[in-house]
């Protein structure tokens, strides 16, 4: 096969995992927003307080989607399970600080803290904060397992390669 139809292949797998992140992803911003309007509106809460538990809330409701739909193909036995979910805590809490800090800047920064404006905020917030967790949860929790075919291939093709400079160098 050609470097053409890997990459296409490769492309392809993106865009899919791309789009079943999304589908999580937006299935999680609706609990989060959900969650944050319910408890500003059954609790005398502060704003970053009450955004900082709808965020947990939805990062619970996430892994699942993400371990059971999105990255189900990555299975783990339990030793690698516990290490997915500790990367996967450490860089929710990082994504939980950078939607949660614009917030907060918003809110007693600039004073902006109508029902609106912390709704517009957190939703900006959430959006700047899940292009991180998409690198970070692909690069590092839910590492990507090698293509089966890929790797019975690698044998030959690294034979392939100790081979050919010899061949240039009786050509040259």
């Amino acid at each position: 096969m050609g470097h053409g139809s890997s990459g296409g292949g490769r492309l392809r797998r993106l865009v899919r995992e791309f789009a079943k992140f999304g589908a999580v992803g937006g299935a999680g911003l609706l609990v989060d927003l959900g969650v944050f309007n319910l408890v500003r509106h059954v609790t005398d809460l502060q704003v970053v307080r009450a955004s900082v538990i709808s965020t947990v809330v939805a990062i619970a409701f996430n892994y699942v989607g993400f371990r059971y739909f999105t990255y189900r193909d990555r299975d783990l036995d339990k030793s690698g399970r516990t290490r997915e979910m500790t990367l996967f805590l450490l860089f929710s809490v990082v994504g939980m600080v950078i939607q949660n800090g614009l917030l907060y800047v918003a809110t007693y920064g600039f004073g902006w803290n109508s029902p609106l404006q912390n709704n517009v905020f957190k939703f900006v917030g959430i959006g700047i904060a899940t292009l991180f967790r998409f690198w970070s949860y692909r690069t590092w929790v839910f590492r990507a397992i090698p293509d089966q075919g890929a790797v019975a291939e690698a044998p030959s093709l690294l034979a392939e390669g100790s081979r050919e400079p010899k061949a240039r160098q009786r050509v040259g």
